[in-house]
């Protein structure tokens, strides 16, 4: 498990979900992960929006936020957060390697800056600029925030993309028949030293297989058991989009919540 305090120019550090009901999502999220809440916070809108942060053990590991009118389609998602030391100039940026502007850059005082980007294929995902709100404070523990995927149909398009957003480097290796991408940070010391790929890495990039499926940020968490918490998730009135299964060391499920956004869990198991 980590603490963190920051997060260097380029790496994530921060996922939210987007929801029509807020207090509705919290106790879904809550009943599942065990998360608490501070808030809500009030966002800028007309009308104004909610914001709830998740915490576990004290610690910060979440967001749960209103639903803008930028996010209209699918009515609730989970996004992922990049720190960035300026959101105006990682927008800009953005634009000159082919992105778009979505939203932003908007002040979200005292906490931070930030901007909603979308990638040349349509992947939407945010900057953040910190103030006194780093990001996630526990990640790699069981009910925390562990990874993101970028789910493409345009793999290499997309490596420049983000290569010349944040310096991102990959690595390639084979995962069945599928071909797995890594993102990494040179230099950058992050992950668990136990981990078994290198601590410069800091996302995912896989290739979209379905063709009703558009590209997004995907977002997967540690939990202590799968299969508990697919039976937790549909009692709760969510759905088990993956069922349980094994793969590389971890049990896995894709679950979706209530309002229908989607999300993945991963147990830790022994090799063998």
């Amino acid at each position: 498990m980590s603490e963190r305090d920051s997060y260097q120019h380029g790496v994530p550090c921060w996922v939210e979900t987007l929801q029509p009901e807020p207090e509705a999502a919290a106790r879904f999220y809550g009943g599942l992960f065990g998360w608490e809440f501070t808030g809500p916070a009030d966002m800028p809108g007309d009308p104004p929006g909610r914001y709830y942060v998740a915490r576990l053990r004290g610690g910060d590991v979440a967001g749960i936020a209103s639903q803008p009118a930028e996010y209209a389609s699918p009515a609730a998602t989970w996004v992922t957060h990049v720190s960035v030391d300026s959101a105006d100039e990682a927008a800009a940026r953005a634009r000159d390697a082919g992105g778009e502007l979505v939203a932003g850059p908007v002040d979200a005082l005292p906490a931070g800056r930030l901007a909603v980007l979308r990638d040349p294929a349509g992947a939407v995902f945010c900057v953040w600029e910190p103030e006194v709100r780093h990001g996630a404070q526990r990640v790699n523990e069981p009910s925390a925030w562990a990874m993101s995927a970028l789910n493409t149909r345009d793999p290499e398009r997309a490596k420049d993309f983000y290569g010349a957003l944040f310096g991102w480097e990959t690595d390639t290796f084979q995962m069945g028949d599928s071909e797995i991408t890594m993102w990494r940070v040179p230099g950058y010391v992050g992950g668990e030293p136990s981990q078994p790929v290198s601590r410069e890495v800091v996302g995912v990039m896989v290739p979209i297989a379905a063709d009703d499926m558009a590209p997004h940020w995907s977002v997967n968490f540690w939990i202590d058991d799968t299969d508990a918490a697919a039976d937790t998730a549909t009692r709760l009135g969510g759905n088990v989009v993956v069922p349980p299964h094994d793969l590389s060391g971890f049990r896995e499920a894709t679950l979706a919540d209530p309002e229908g956004a989607a999300f993945s869990v991963s147990e830790p198991r022994p090799a063998g």
